[in-house]
């Protein structure tokens, strides 16, 4: 193999690990629902909303994604996905 042709397959399989690494790091999300109550004059009031949770380095990062009233699973994931490729 000349060494053009094995300096580009090398390069092609570092790519193809890179994007493997960025799908795992995409893949390590976990999307759940927290629930609060708040005491109010006319009793308990409940709300859920949904959050996000992976690993950075040694650190976990929780975020808020929004209400449950207002968004399904898929769409607060969705939102997890692109909140974390973005980072």
């Amino acid at each position: 193999m000349s060494p053009a042709a094995k300096s580009r397959r090398d390069k092609a399989e570092g790519l193809k690990a890179q994007a493997l690494r960025h799908m795992a790091r995409l893949e390590d999300l976990h999307v759940w629902q927290m629930e609060k109550t708040k005491s109010i004059k006319k009793g308990p009031r409940k709300y859920a909303y949904w959050m996000a949770t992976w690993r950075e380095g040694n650190k976990t990062r929780n975020v808020h994604l929004g209400n449950c009233a207002k968004m399904d699973e898929e769409a607060a994931r969705h939102r997890d996905w692109k909140m974390k490729a973005n980072r």
